[in-house]
This record gives C-alpha cells, sequence and structure tokens, in this order.
C-alpha cells in the first residue's frame, strides 16, 4: 500500500486537541512538478501558435515594421499617407495622453495592421503559389524556366524556418473537378473491364447523369468547397471509416514490421523501453512542431500536416450508428495488456520523461507479475476486434459507470496501447518465410484479444525482443505512422542503443510507483458479449492468407536504369502478374496522396489502364521486344499521368463519392453513382513511401532494412498488396488474400508477382553484347587488317 499513502497529498484527523493535518511533501512535490510540465506545455503550444499564426512572418517582423515607421516619422514624412492622423483622432484614451504619445501610439497601430496586411499578402501569394502543379508533368531531369522561377518565389515567401504546421493556412483548399471531366475519365478507365453491352449502358447512364442530376449535386459540392477547408476529407472520415459496421481488425486496421533481418537486443523489456521512450521522444518533438513539415522529394513542396494532430491520445469510440474520435491534449501514461491483464504504466515522474533503463524497470515489473487474470479479462478487447455494433452495446451498457468505465478510460486516454507477447517471432528458424508470415498475421490480428485495435496504435512487443505496430486506419493514413515508425527504429537502435548485456543504458530513480494493475467487474452477460465478438474475429482472423516476399534481387537501382518510374514498373507488373494468376484484368486500386492541399488525405488511382492490358496482352502473346518495349513506356507514361492528376485534385473516385454522398442528403436516386460505388475493387494496392532516408544507413548498416507494412485483403475474391521500395536494391511486398477464396494464394501470387518483376527487368535492361559474338567479330576484323 506504500504506493498509495505516497498519492494522498495531505491527510487529516479530527482530534479533541483540534485538527491535525499531515502534509505529504513527496506527494505535494509531484504535483508541483506535474503541473509545471503541464504549464511548459501550454506555453510552447502558444509560442507555436503565434509563429504559426503569423507565418511566413515571423513575431520580431513586427518590431522592425514599427522601427521602420517611427524612423520614417521621425525625419518629419508620412508614410501612412494621412491614416497615423486618422487614428490619432479616434484613440478613446486621446485626452489622457500627450500629444507624442498619441503620435507613437497611433504609429505603432498603424505599423501592426500594416503588418498584418503584409502577412496577409504573403500567405495569399505563397498559396497561390502553392496551387501551380505544372512542374509536376515535366519530365524527369528538366525543369523548365518556369518552374525554376516558381520555385524560388516558393522558398521566398516560405520563410526560414517553418514549424511543423506553419504552412497550413497556406496550402490551398483541394479543387472540384468539372462533372464531364470526371464521368469522361471514370468511362476510359472502365472501358476495357465492360462488354460492348455493358460499356453502351452505362454510357447512356453517364450521359443522363451529367446532363441533369450531375449538375444539382456539384453546386452543393461546390458550395462546400468554398466553405471547408476541403470537401472530401471530413465526408470520406465519416462514412467510409466510421459508419463502417464492420470489424476494424483485419478489415480496416493496418501493421508496421521491426527490422527484417537484425533484433537489436533479445531482451523483451530492454527493446519496450527503448522504444517507448523513443515514442515519447517524437511526441515531444510534435508537441512543440520540431518536426520538419514532409515535402514532395523533387522541388520540397510542403504537404498538408493536419493527420499529425492525432497521432497520440486518440480513440475511436464505438457508436450503434457511428464511431467518433475523441483526443485528448496529453496523456502522461501507457496502457499495458500482458498475459490477460492491463496495466497503466506512467511514464512521467517528478515532472521529467522516463528514461529508456526506467521504462525497462517497469516493463519487467509487468512481466514478472503472477497474479492471473480475472474471469474472461483476457479476452477484453475482443469486444474492439469484432463487429461494432455489439461492442457499442456492450459499452454502453456494461462500462459506463463504476470500476469498468474508471479502467475502461483509463486505456482510451492513454497516450497509446502496449501489448507485451509471450511469442517468438521474425524471420528466424528453420522456415524463415514461413515465420516472416506468421509475424505479419501476428502484427495484424494477433489472437483477436490482445490488441487494443481502438487506440489509434497499438505498440507490439515480442518475447525475443522483435516489435511492430498495429494502427487504426480513421484517423490518418499509413504514411503518417510510417514516419514515427521510422524515427522510433532508428532513435532505438542508433541514438539510444544498448549495454553489452542487451539492456537499456541509464540508471533508475529509486522512488518510481511501480505500474497499476486496472480491474473490472464483468458480469456473465458481458462475457457471453466477448466470446460471440472473439467468435467473429477468430474466423475473420483464420481465413487471412498472408504472405511477405522480400526480394533483393533488384531494386530502384535497377528500375532507374531503365528509364522507368518504380511506382509504375511496379503497378504494371501487378497487372501482369493478376493476369497470369487469374487469366483477367481487373478493377485495380492504388492510394495516392492529395496533401498538396489542405487536410487531404488520399485519391484512387486506377491502374488498370487500356494501355497497360495492351502491353500484358502483347507480352504474353509473344510479340517482339521492341513492340513490348513501347507498349511498356505507353503504359508508364499512362500510369505515372494518372497518378499526377490524382495527386493534384483530378481524380475520380473522391468526386463521384461526394457526389453520392449529396444525392443521399437530397434524397435523389442516380443509378449511375450507385453502379459506380458498388465496383469491387479485386487489387488493392499501396506503397509504403519511405520517408525519412537521412536517418538509414543502408551502405554502412545494409542489415538494418525497415521491412514496412501491410494491410488486409478488400474483396473476399481479391488481393492486398502493399509494397516498400528500401534503398537502391530491395522491394518488399506484404500479400494478403482468403483461404476462403478458392481463386487466391498469397504466396502463388507472390511467386507470379516477382516473375513478373524479373521478365520486365529482362525486357527492359539495355541489351548486352553477346562475347562470343564480339570474338568472332575482333578475329575477322584482325584478319582485315593483316
Amino acid at each position: 500500500m506504500a504506493e498509495a499513502h505516497q498519492a494522498v497529498a495531505f491527510q487529516f484527523t479530527i482530534t479533541p486537541e483540534g485538527i491535525d493535518l499531515q502534509l505529504s511533501h513527496q506527494a505535494l512535490r509531484q504535483v508541483y512538478l506535474s503541473g509545471l510540465r503541464s504549464w511548459k506545455k501550454r506555453v510552447t503550444r502558444l509560442k507555436n501558435n503565434v509563429i504559426t499564426g503569423v507565418y511566413p512572418a515571423s513575431p520580431s517582423s513586427w518590431l522592425f515594421v514599427v522601427i521602420a515607421i517611427l524612423a520614417t516619422m521621425y525625419t518629419r514624412s508620412d508614410p501612412s499617407m494621412g491614416l497615423i492622423a486618422k487614428i490619432q483622432e479616434h484613440l478613446p484614451v486621446s485626452d489622457s495622453l500627450s500629444v507624442q504619445c498619441r503620435t507613437v501610439v497611433s504609429a505603432v497601430l498603424f505599423s501592426t495592421l500594416l503588418w498584418l496586411l503584409l502577412i496577409f499578402t504573403m500567405r495569399l501569394c505563397l498559396k497561390q503559389l502553392l496551387s501551380y502543379h505544372g512542374w509536376m508533368y515535366e519530365q524527369h531531369g528538366k525543369v523548365s524556366n518556369t518552374t525554376k522561377i516558381w520555385a524560388a518565389m516558393v522558398r521566398i515567401f516560405s520563410g526560414r524556418q517553418p514549424l511543423l504546421y506553419s504552412y497550413q493556412g497556406s496550402l490551398p483548399n483541394l479543387p472540384v473537378p468539372a462533372v464531364k471531366d470526371t464521368v469522361k475519365r471514370y468511362l476510359e478507365s472502365a472501358r476495357l473491364l465492360m462488354s460492348d453491352s455493358e460499356y453502351e449502358r452505362m454510357t447512356t447512364l453517364a450521359k443522363e447523369f451529367e446532363s441533369s442530376l450531375g449538375n444539382r449535386l456539384q453546386w452543393y459540392l461546390k458550395l462546400k468547397a468554398m466553405w471547408a477547408s476541403n470537401y472530401v476529407s471530413d465526408w470520406w472520415e465519416e462514412y467510409v471509416y466510421l459508419r463502417g459496421r464492420g470489424p476494424l481488425m483485419v478489415n480496416s486496421n493496418y501493421y508496421g514490421m521491426d527490422f527484417l533481418y537484425v533484433t537489436p537486443t533479445p531482451i523483451q523489456a530492454a527493446r519496450a523501453g527503448n522504444t517507448l521512450h523513443a515514442c515519447l521522444l517524437y511526441r515531444r518533438k510534435l508537441n512543440r512542431e520540431e518536426i520538419k513539415p514532409s515535402r514532395v522529394a523533387v522541388l520540397n513542396v510542403p504537404l498538408c500536416a493536419a493527420q499529425c494532430e492525432r497521432i497520440f491520445n486518440t480513440t475511436r469510440i464505438p457508436g450503434e450508428e457511428t464511431d467518433s474520435l475523441i483526443h485528448w491534449q496529453d496523456s502522461e501514461y501507457v496502457a499495458v495488456f500482458h498475459r490477460g491483464r492491463y496495466f497503466r504504466l506512467w511514464l512521467y515522474h517528478a515532472g521529467r520523461m522516463l528514461s529508456p533503463r526506467e521504462i525497462e524497470h517497469q516493463i519487467q515489473h509487468i512481466l514478472d507479475d503472477p497474479s492471473p487474470p480475472v474471469t474472461v479479462e483476457a479476452k477484453l478487447a475482443a469486444l474492439t476486434a469484432g463487429d461494432r455494433v455489439p461492442w457499442a452495446q456492450a459499452r454502453k451498457e456494461f462500462f459506463s459507470s463504476g470500476v469498468n468505465k474508471r479502467s475502461l478510460d483509463c486505456i482510451e486516454k492513454a497516450a497509446f496501447f502496449v501489448a507485451l507477447d509471450d511469442d517468438e517471432q521474425g524471420m528466424m528458424g528453420d522456415d524463415p518465410a514461413g515465420n516472416l508470415d506468421r509475424y505479419a498475421k501476428s502484427l495484424l490480428h494477433g489472437k483477436c484479444y490482445d490488441r487494443w485495435f481502438d487506440k489509434s496504435f497499438t505498440v507490439v512487443l515480442y518475447k525475443n525482443g522483435k516489435n511492430g505496430l498495429n494502427a487504426e486506419h480513421s484517423w490518418a493514413d499509413a504514411p503518417i505512422m510510417a514516419h514515427v515508425w521510422e524515427y522510433v527504429m532508428t532513435t532505438d537502435c542508433f541514438q539510444l542503443g544498448y549495454t553489452e548485456e542487451g539492456h537499456c543504458k541509464g540508471d533508475v530513480a529509486s522512488s518510481l510507483p511501480p505500474p497499476t494493475r486496472l480491474t473490472w467487474d464483468i458480469p456473465a452477460e458481458c462475457q457471453e458479449r466477448i466470446e460471440r465478438s472473439l467468435a467473429v474475429a477468430q474466423t475473420l482472423a483464420d481465413d487471412v492468407d498472408f504472405h511477405v516476399l522480400p526480394i533483393q534481387d533488384f531494386g530502384k537501382g535497377a528500375i532507374k536504369k531503365c528509364k522507368i518510374s518504380p511506382d509504375a514498373f511496379i503497378q504494371i507488373a501487378l497487372q501482369l502478374a493478376y493476369y497470369r494468376n487469374r487469366g483477367s484484368f481487373t478493377l485495380t486500386y492504388e492510394a495516392s496522396m492529395t496533401r498538396l492541399f489542405r487536410e487531404g488525405r488520399t485519391e484512387t488511382v486506377r491502374s488498370c489502364t487500356s494501355e497497360s492490358c495492351t502491353f500484358v496482352r502483347a507480352l504474353e502473346g509473344g510479340e517482339s521486344k521492341e513492340v513490348c518495349r513501347h507498349l511498356f513506356r505507353t503504359a508508364a507514361e499512362k500510369h505515372q499521368h494518372l497518378y499526377r492528376m490524382a495527386m493534384t485534385g483530378e481524380g475520380i473516385d473522391r468526386h463521384l463519392f461526394c457526389l453520392y454522398i449529396v444525392s443521399k442528403y437530397l434524397g435523389e436516386e442516380s443509378p449511375f453513382l450507385k453502379e459506380v460505388l458498388s465496383e469491387t475493387w479485386r487489387l488493392s494496392t499501396s506503397q509504403t513511401p519511405l520517408q525519412q532516408v537521412e536517418l538509414f544507413d543502408f551502405v554502412n548498416h545494409p542489415d538494418y532494412t525497415t521491412c514496412g507494412g501491410g494491410f488486409g485483403p478488400v474483396a473476399d475474391d481479391g488481393y492486398g498488396v502493399s509494397y516498400i521500395i528500401i534503398g537502391e536494391n530491395m522491394i518488399n511486398l506484404h500479400i494478403s488474400c482468403k483461404h476462403s477464396c478458392p481463386q487466391t494464394d498469397s504466396h502463388k501470387f507472390g511467386a507470379d508477382i516477382k516473375k513478373a518483376l524479373m521478365d520486365l527487368l529482362e525486357l527492359m535492361s539495355p541489351e548486352k553484347p553477346d562475347p562470343s559474338k564480339a570474338e568472332q567479330n575482333h578475329s575477322k576484323n584482325s584478319k582485315k587488317d593483316l
């Protein structure tokens, strides 16, 4: 009970002699230091808000403007053209101030207004500059004079040291494409997947929509675009994610892996110490806005950082009709799951962040705790893995008061969730490939009750020191979480490090309170709900067929020698592999980002094009190399063009999605929109970008290779493919499908993808001269010389 007494700041006892007041100085000191840390964060947040609010100017520029105006007035000239005098006349305290004071006050007010006007003008100019996307359509390596001038102007108006959110007010709004353009692009993408009669019918529906209902829906959409920061993102978050009533596990959540070949330490608690501390370091940089704004690498064009706001301290709350996302400003602890028990682990003590060694000590305390779980406490998290409506009903009925509410609040308000697994995972043992697949499945769904799937992310730490994460999808897209994980992995190994024995570095304070066990009171009816949710989740998890395929034969370096975009190369290889696998083409989804715009998220690139299909048919039909090469380059150029259009707001699917939402609000039925929105994406793909290349050293530390991450299959009879391009010589693929579909097999499709990549590389690589022919030619030339 020692820790309970320490938590009480004061006690008092009423005696015949009076009130005996006993103060706990240690507890009061903890309260003081915790409050001091909170106030420091508030001051930092206020300072950053001011700096971001006046960007692209700086707060010190206000003083420069004031001094310049006062200096000009000292020379007996009026830079305000009479405005300072007008301000002086209408000062409310003009009678109580001297003439000189009124003049100075008026000049300062005029300077402030002039300064704000300059900020507004600079921000407007930067917004207009960032609306230009012509640079994206230029040939690689060839920059026009227009783009060079534009890039110079962007640098001039961007200021010197922008904070993470500095560009937010200067980013342009996502434009609304014309209905006729979107319909035209849709019909072009759908033509190759339809018969002549189907295409004719769809064309008729499209023309009817375009000439009638489409214009009315477009008017409402343009009105929203004028009013809102982004006409897509809020509806996308609500209707695609939060209103989904199926399980988050497998269907929505995704995962990220540890280093592929290296485990920095075999000690689970030590790996947890460094990993959790690195997460806290990232959060501190995030709170201080010290993280550099993400940019497009080509010309350092800034990207929207709005999704970063909800990385930590965020939870998805279930509802019967729709879920909600709740974000708290701060949280000083994490919730930890181990062997069916839940703990609250404080990560701050005496107003400071715990060191990695102290976190290791606390985690070891949890690992050594022999207490068993109570009733079905061990499987409680299965509620977050099953359908959303039963979880919402159970939460309302059994977790809205008492000890259950307190414990649930502790989990939901935690900075993030931590799962300590007793299993060993990774590419190891006699079956490294099979173990890598099992590692991916473990991160994706675990045992269906050992991840809290509602938290923004769960850090998973295995018994052998391997780690990984499982992330909820509604609050942000994968590149945001990938940015965090890149920082955490490299900070863990290259900055924090371990002792020779594999423990974290540093000392442990003797006054650390131990982790607190959370308690539950779960009635029999709630236990039945948990078991039903677990059964649903277990059926879904067992059906997942997963394969992780590291390809070391070639990477970006070999592809660039072919003078082809690496992403286009891989996407066309996927089309070739799918055609060989299924004997047909299918509607293909590739995720592209729209973060060039304010609050942008994603857009769909329809990667299955008529050009890629023509190439695949030609290659499989035995056409000559010259013909196939030409068709391949045409298909790659078309894919790049579609990707650029998606990034610049000229995509197809988000516009049609929003038109459909408006039609539902108006109570209008559109056969065209209904049919488009019901199409099945049997091949869903996504590239995980390696964003912080400077953190990795693939030359000196080639084994420290990130494996990327993946997601579950989108369609019951389709594939999900995630890929990451590592350095110059490696590509990692994560392939998912379902065992219940006899037409799909992740391992077979993986082999098809690898063969397709090799075939394309052989096709596009420059032909090497035959040594025997070269020797014959040399001998002939020698005879001629004789």
